[in-house]
């Protein structure tokens, strides 16, 4: 930290000697604060892809408790209908119960279904965001080496390439937006 504000103080002192220089100074810092807010968004959609994928998973999970239940259900029918009851009355509502459970599992498990397809689609558009943030966070990164090029150069063509690659890395970042 202390090193960070002695560079920042030599760039200051830089700047009042040469006052081309304010303008790339400027730009760094607004750089810099674009960076922060970008990669912050950046671990936001990280996190969210995380949360969402957990939540299919966990989905899944649940499908599969109830696929079992349900050929458990499956199997006890099966196995009703090959052996000799002396009350059959009392039998065929024991498989009446056991066939309406089986039904209610596979009408359960198509909606555990749909959830779980739901969350792993909203996962991947999280996955997409995070992606674009990354690449906008590299962008705005090089434009804060390449304008620093700037103020050790004292030319002036690294901080338009600085200001090109910050306003592509602004672009891609704010492209998350038009996403859907």
């Amino acid at each position: 930290m202390a090193d960070e504000l002695s560079e920042l103080r030599e760039n200051a002192e830089h700047g009042r000697e040469n006052p081309s220089l304010v303008p790339v100074s400027v730009t760094m810092a607004i750089l810099a604060v674009c960076v922060a807010i970008v990669s912050l968004m950046g671990h936001r959609s990280h996190t969210e892809e995380l949360m969402m994928q957990n939540r299919a998973t966990d989905q899944w999970a649940y499908y599969q408790a109830k696929n079992i239940r349900l050929h458990n259900y499956q199997m006890s029918i099966d196995l009703l209908s090959m052996i000799e009851f002396k009350d059959k009355e009392q039998a065929a509502k024991v498989r009446d119960k056991y066939q309406s459970e089986v039904e209610r599992y596979t009408k359960e498990q198509a909606e555990i279904e749909d959830k779980a397809k739901e969350d792993e689609n909203e996962s991947a558009s999280a996955q997409h965001r995070a992606d674009r943030y990354d690449l906008g966070e590299v962008f705005l990164e090089i434009a804060l080496v390449i304008s620093s090029l700037a103020l050790l150069s004292g030319k002036r063509v690294f901080w338009l390439l600085g200001l090109a690659s910050g306003l592509t890395g602004l672009g891609v970042a704010a492209s998350v937006f038009l996403l859907r």
